[in-house]
């Protein structure tokens, strides 16, 4: 293991890691577990406002990674600094079918909200027309907009998304694809993305890391201009070139 030292996940005030020009400070981050390294002396940065996508094989420890940034994962060794304020959005959107929409969007907030907050939050998702939806209503799009507003409310300074368009269909996927992009614009905040998709990483990120065995194995900027075009040559040879990081040798047509 990279370190002797026992430390949970810190987290400080959304003003403190950006004091060193970052919103995410990792240094010596490892996770085992049953005596299997995951997370192996990982190091990470990623500015404020830099939107970052996460690409890895399975099993790899992405998602590991980004549950102990999220505070989910505390059993670690290392040091991670993360903003107070953050947010996170998962493959499933885990609305609770008993909770009208825009009481699921108020979950877990301190205090007593007030509706309107929820409301505020949906019609900038494009689903305030579903405020007073049933979960159960929902298409499979409409439910993971539901919650990117959940995750909206907490004016997170770090936007964590864990494969989010995984479940969704082809065309569902491009427009939500294009809703996260938007959103990140308008909000300012840094992102971290976890996906699978080498096309959506090139799409939306400003750095893309690959992991491999519990370590950022590779990084690239994205220097391309916005909005991107997949028919752009670059674009091709970027997405090529992750692929062969990624074990995938030939691009399939």
């Amino acid at each position: 293991m990279a370190t002797d030292v026992h430390r949970p996940v810190t987290t400080e005030s959304s003003g403190s890691p950006t004091q060193a020009g970052s919103a995410v400070r990792v240094e010596g981050l490892s996770r085992a577990f049953d005596g299997r390294a995951v997370i192996d002396d990982l190091q990470l940065d990623i500015r404020p406002g830099e939107f970052v996508a996460l690409l890895g094989r399975s099993g790899c420890g992405k998602s590991t990674l980004l549950r102990i940034l999220a505070g989910l994962d505390r059993d670690i060794d290392g040091t991670v600094l993360v903003p107070r304020r953050k947010a996170v959005a998962f493959q499933a959107p885990r609305l609770m079918p008993w909770k009208r929409v825009w009481r699921n969007v108020l979950l877990g907030l301190p205090g007593k909200p007030e509706r309107d907050v929820a409301e505020r939050a949906l019609d900038e998702v494009g689903l305030g027309h579903r405020t007073d939806a049933w979960p159960k209503t929902l298409s499979g799009g409409e439910a993971q907009r539901a919650s990117l507003a959940r995750a909206l409310v907490r004016e997170p300074d770090l936007l964590l998304l864990d494969e989010p368009f995984g479940a969704l269909d082809a065309l569902t996927r491009i427009k939500a694809q294009h809703l996260v992009g938007e959103l990140w614009q308008r909000r300012g905040c840094a992102v971290l993305l976890v996906t699978h998709d080498v096309e959506e990483a090139v799409l939306l990120a400003d750095r893309v890391l690959v992991m491999d065995e519990g370590v950022i194995a590779y990084e690239t900027p994205v220097e391309l201009d916005r909005p991107r075009d997949i028919a752009d040559p670059r674009f091709a040879e970027l997405r090529a070139e992750l692929l062969g990081r990624l074990g995938v040798e030939h691009d399939p047509e």
